[in-house]
């Protein structure tokens, strides 16, 4: 049976997220097979979360926000045997034909793994999307022992991930970062340089040349690939996450287009990872977190493209 009215966090037309999206009131129907509902106890905001409301790949209106989601289980669809009502577990939101996501009371998730005793929620929560993108995008690339990888954003989430993910391969990493990130990923074993005028010059100077491969993790800025495109020996050794019209101009490669073109399947990392955050052998830091109520709030943070880390909601704060 549906649950009483939760809280959702949605936009029904496409426009900039302040302008678009409200809080409502809404149903959230028993899920379907191979799927489980949860009542959400923390939700991991991204940037993507913004570029849905913008019309990047439109779907159904209306529609919610909040990929990343930890909750416990309150119904199961049909063919879940995996969990049980009232385990923890973390997942990703199903966006395809749902009332609302992860910013909600209650969320239907499409994938899920039990969260391990002692790892924090809110630790769980920021996980899934960031996992995902670093694993899958450098794998696509062909990254491992070896490769000399330069990370341009690293002081952003899926950068700062992708560090730790391209180490744990056996590559060698080049980060170009701010100051407030600069001494984690030297902890990770990355060699770090600021970003600004000359960082072309410094990172084939650190590499000795030019580097293997390149991944723009940091948020789209025009005129980035063409600096990026000085480190490498060919415009396909470029990936961006961000900058997609200006890498396909030059050459470059954006990783959509990579996980589209895989000969396998995709296999999701987020179980290994939050493991390995259980563990404190992969982490990612998170900025604030905020009730639901205060959703205006936590997505101004996200939005200014420096948050320092990630930014969660927490509805059980203030329902």
């Amino acid at each position: 049976m549906s649950t009483a009215p939760s809280r959702v966090i949605r936009f029904r037309e496409y426009g900039e997220p302040l302008d678009v999206l409200v809080e409502e009131r809404t149903e959230i129907p028993d899920p379907t097979a191979g799927r489980v509902r949860v009542r959400v106890v923390a939700a991991g905001l991204n940037p993507a979360d913004w570029e849905l409301c913008r019309g990047f790949m439109p779907g159904n209106l209306p529609r919610g926000i909040g990929y990343d989601v930890a909750g416990r289980v309150d119904a199961l669809g049909p063919g879940v045997e995996d969990v049980v009502v009232g385990d923890l577990v973390v997942g990703a939101a199903d966006f395809v034909g749902q009332p609302s996501a992860g910013a909600a009371d209650v969320a239907i998730l499409s994938s899920w793994t039990p969260v391990p005793e002692g790892l924090d929620p809110i630790a769980a929560a920021v996980l899934p999307m960031v996992v995902q993108t670093a694993v899958w995008t450098l794998s696509g690339m062909g990254v491992g022992s070896g490769t000399t990888l330069l990370v341009h954003g690293a002081g952003a989430m899926v950068g700062y991930g992708a560090v730790q993910v391209a180490i744990g391969l056996g590559a060698r990493v080049i980060a170009t970062a701010g100051p407030t990130y600069a001494s984690d990923l030297e902890e990770f074993g990355a060699v770090v340089t600021s970003y600004g005028e000359g960082m072309a010059e410094r990172v084939r100077e650190l590499a000795s040349g030019p580097v293997d491969l390149v991944l723009d993790a940091a948020p789209p800025t025009p005129g980035t690939v063409p600096v990026l495109l000085g480190v490498v020996r060919a415009p396909q050794d470029v990936v961006t996450i961000s900058n997609h019209d200006e890498a396909r101009r030059l050459g470059a490669r954006v990783n959509l287009d990579l996980l589209t073109e895989a000969a396998t399947p995709l296999v999701d990392p987020v179980p290994d990872f939050v493991v390995h955050a259980s563990k404190g052998t992969f982490r990612l830091p998170v900025a604030r977190t905020f009730p639901l109520g205060a959703w205006r709030e936590a997505a101004k943070l996200s939005l200014s493209r420096a948050p320092h880390g990630k930014v969660v909601l927490l509805p059980g704060e203030d329902a």
